[in-house]
């Protein structure tokens, strides 16, 4: 499940800190293969995705900004280069956001596992506490040693004591003090230290086990341990799958034309078993085609009298409930009307919200743009309309 399922807030940013040099693990970490994979692309991922985070931006080191920065772009991703410290990396990283971000999740590159959940639970609560901290339970008996590391001198509560983890999620204006705040040089294990000194108290937001950071070589054993279950579970990255539709009608006097679930005024209609609606049919067919499932044509077959005149709207519920009976869902659609008239152009946007509308997506989801025949053919004699549609749906 993805960020877009789960739920990001409006006017979402995430910034990943991926410019660590990797001491412990002996060699750079977050380009080390994970599952067949580089671990960075497994964190990025999580963030990623239609109808999720507005904005997101990768800091690396220097020498990876030269080697992949380009990639990165392609994505949709920003980039900044890694300072001296986190906190420099993070200060790098929180200027290339725009005046328009309000939440801001910050993410450390070498925990490729954590979840959808986790991501839009702790930036939801981040919105309204202003901070908030992903963490789990100590397991272990935690002891404070004597200060040259020779003896245990105490035995501490660890029901009152959390390991926390990323992504710490802020509004803006809260991280944009931390910031301020941090003394320049300093290098803090986390940004969310700064808070205690600016008395601000960050939700806990329970996470899960699975969202471990790799430091160690042992680090990189579990996660991928953890990474082969979840494809034993297929449950770690939803297959992407793609359907393509086509339909045809023609125009007449008398109809309505009705293209995308709106009507548009016009001499002419098209002409059909339900209300014509070349854009809903071709999306549907499309829809119906990625996972596998026939055409309109078997649901709603043009032999069942009963059915005249249906709204497309109907079948467009219709595939919606084999979608989820699949448990697929729409990633994306583009959807293509030729027609030689009328001219379609002024209605693009009322198109792409009814259909956003019917098929209960994100309107950034939804392309809908029309061609002309050039005078050549049924459609270029002003006798038909045609659409095509392709579609992205997650399974």
């Amino acid at each position: 499940m993805g960020v877009k399922e789960i739920g990001i807030p409006k006017h979402s940013a995430a910034i990943i800190l991926a410019g660590g040099r990797g001491k412990r693990m002996g060699r750079e970490k977050q380009y080390l293969e994970l599952a067949g994979r580089p671990m960075l692309e497994w964190a990025a991922e999580a963030f990623s995705g239609p109808g999720g985070f507005e904005e997101l931006v990768v800091v690396l080191n220097p020498e990876n900004l030269a080697r992949h920065g380009r990639e990165w772009k392609a994505r949709g991703f920003k980039t900044a280069p890694a300072g001296p410290t986190r906190m420099a990396s993070l200060r790098n990283g929180f200027k290339t956001l725009s005046r328009a971000i309000e939440l801001v999740a910050v993410h450390d590159g070498a925990r490729p596992l954590v979840s959808a959940r986790v991501v839009a639970g702790t930036l939801r609560r981040a919105g309204v506490s202003g901070a908030a901290v992903p963490a789990v339970p100590l397991k272990d008996t935690i002891k404070r040693v004597s200060a040259d590391g020779a003896f245990f001198e105490e035995t501490l509560d660890r029901s009152r004591l959390m390991a926390a983890q990323t992504p710490q999620c802020y509004r803006k204006e809260t991280l944009a003090r931390v910031l301020r705040t941090a003394r320049a040089g300093t290098d803090y294990s986390d940004e969310s230290q700064v808070l205690e000194k600016l008395g601000i108290r960050p939700a806990v937001v329970l996470s899960d086990y699975r969202n471990i950071k790799v430091t160690t070589p042992e680090d990189l054993v579990i996660a991928e341990a953890f990474m082969k279950e979840n494809k034993n579970n297929k449950a770690a990255v939803p297959k992407i799958r793609f359907g393509f539709g086509y339909d045809i009608h023609r125009l007449v006097e008398g109809r309505p034309l009705i293209l995308g679930g709106i009507k548009i005024e016009h001499p002419k209609g098209l002409l059909g078993h339900s209300d014509g609606d070349v854009v809903l049919h071709a999306i549907c067919d499309a829809l119906l085609g990625s996972v596998a499932a026939g055409e309109i044509g078997i649901y709603f077959p043009p032999t069942d009298l009963t059915i005249m005149g249906l709204s497309s709207s109907t079948i467009a519920e219709k595939v919606l409930d084999i979608l989820k009976q699949k448990k697929a869902s729409i990633v994306n659609l583009d959807a293509t009307i030729v027609a030689e008239e009328p001219k379609l152009k002024p209605h693009y946007e009322n198109i792409r919200r009814s259909v956003a509308r019917i098929l209960n997506l994100d309107l950034d989801t939804v392309s809908v743009k029309a061609k002309s025949r050039e005078g050549l053919g049924e459609v270029g004699r002003g006798d038909a309309i045609v659409c095509y549609a392709v579609v992205g749906v997650a399974q």
